[in-house]
């Protein structure tokens, strides 16, 4: 017990200052501050769950006495709470009453990626309303603490109209698609610290859990009837748009999640597999628009069962062969 207490302390306050180094203001800063829950999971995955909540309430506290309550309260409901969640379901399990004795069925790696989707969007949701309650509030609140950001104006003449009409023009588009996309980041930078901290701790050989297949992930089958719903729910004016907006690009987000796992499955036979995958990691980073379509290729899967097709008509090729 004493060592879980100290690695989560020990945990908590190396996430406190990877999160405070964005008050330095460098380039470097910004990948540190996304990597903040990567302390706690570690600590979540590696010593238990315990220990990641630990972590979690030690460098909230942290931050909320050297900057105040109010960052207390970000650090906590943004990044601790669901660090330690996404850690504590990482190594969740029951036993398999058909399997052999101490058999283990874990938490399904798809409904991870669901969790981190969902967390994602109530972080946004949460940054939002402090804003406000309703959509004009939280885009006029929003364009000017963006104004602000951009030097368009200072707070002391908030009133005033900008000096510059082009960077106000895009600070105004900023203002309405940044509520709608913010929760992209935010999940897949959820994603890779759960996969970094499985590896490292993986590699220290304190990982209880085997090492999941990632490219047979499946996501429940309520979460399609969600999407449509919040698909639809984007025509609806105000808040409810707005909140709709957020969850269908949470979704989306993971659904391109599974279409890259159904690329992994399908192109395992490829002589090309690597051109391939290198190809389109490097094309949805660079242009952003065509992760859209690997979203669609996961929705495809999940009601065509692509990836079962496939192996079922390369079953069948070695067998004739």
């Amino acid at each position: 017990m004493v060592q879980i207490v100290l690695v989560g302390f020990a945990a908590g306050v190396a996430s406190a200052l990877v999160f405070a180094s964005i008050a330095s203001g460098s380039a470097l800063s910004i990948p540190l501050f996304y990597l903040a829950p990567l302390p706690i999971l570690i600590a979540a995955m590696g010593w238990s769950h315990v220990s990641g909540l630990i972590a979690a309430g030690v460098a909230a506290l942290g931050l909320g006495v050297a900057f105040g309550s109010k960052l207390f309260v970000v650090f906590l409901l943004g990044v601790g709470l669901p660090a330690w969640w996404l850690g504590y379901l990482a190594l969740l399990a029951r036993p398999v009453t058909n399997g052999g004795p101490g058999h283990l069925e874990w938490y399904p790696v798809g409904r991870l990626v669901i969790w981190a989707s969902l967390l994602g969007s109530l972080v946004v949701v949460t940054v939002m309303l402090r804003f406000g309650f309703d959509a004009e509030s939280i885009q006029s609140g929003l364009q000017r603490a963006l104004e602000i950001l951009f030097q368009v104006r200072t707070p002391a003449d908030a009133g005033a109209p900008t000096s510059n009409p082009e960077v106000g023009e895009f600070v105004t588009w900023l203002a309405v698609w940044i509520p709608r996309i913010a929760a992209i980041p935010t999940i897949l930078a959820s994603l890779l610290n759960v996969w970094l901290a499985g590896r490292v701790v993986g590699a220290s050989g304190r990982l209880k859990r085997p090492w999941p297949d990632l490219s047979v992930i499946t996501f429940p089958s309520w979460v399609p009837l969600l999407l449509a719903m919040v698909i639809a729910g984007t025509f609806a004016p105000g808040l409810l748009g707005m909140l709709c907006w957020v969850l269908t690009a949470s979704l989306l987000t993971a659904y391109m999640v599974l279409g890259f796992a159904v690329l992994h499955a399908t192109t395992r036979a490829l002589g090309g597999r690597v051109f391939i995958l290198a190809g389109t990691y490097l094309t949805v980073m660079l242009l952003g628009w065509p992760a859209l379509a690997v979203a669609i290729l996961g929705l495809l899967d999940s009601a065509l069962d692509i990836r079962g097709r496939v192996a079922r008509k390369r079953a069948n090729s070695t067998r004739s062969g």
